[in-house]
């Protein structure tokens, strides 16, 4: 649980960071997000692969690539601030520990695809979640 808590630490400020670098935010903006996502999700198939296999273990905790890509996700449609990304982290977490279904499922794919989709999968239960908190919740305090 702790390498993956602080391998997911990269993702809010890897993906302020891209967001950040973007000429103007909005929809291209997050096109741009998506299509470095899916190239960084192919990239870590293999690489969770060999991870695995050179560690013996499935899903090794020390091989964090796979967090860090899920915040792609995450953050796919809201930008990325001190309160979106304490609760993207925070609710990234929740879901990658707790492994509502699919993701024990999605788990049990082979190789590397296994190790990165269930994370992806996390990665959309807290993006749908954070825009519910987004969108409904927090709005109230403000």
């Amino acid at each position: 649980m702790a390498p993956g808590t602080f391998g997911s630490l990269l993702g809010p400020p890897l993906i302020w960071a891209i967001q950040t670098m973007l000429p103007e935010p909005g929809l291209q903006a997050y096109g741009f997000q998506a299509v470095i996502g899916v190239l960084l999700f192919l990239v870590g198939v293999p690489i969770c692969d060999v991870g695995s296999r050179v560690l013996g273990r499935k899903d090794p905790g020390s091989v964090v690539f796979d967090e860090v890509v899920a915040f792609f996700v995450v953050f796919a449609c809201l930008p990325v601030n001190f309160v979106s990304g304490v609760l993207g982290f925070v609710l990234f977490r929740i879901f990658d520990i707790a492994k509502p279904w699919p993701i024990r499922k999605l788990e049990r794919l082979p190789e590397g695809w296994g190790v990165m989709a269930d994370d992806i999968m996390a990665g959309v239960y807290a993006c749908v979640s954070l825009l519910v908190l987004w969108h409904w919740v927090i709005p109230q305090f403000s």
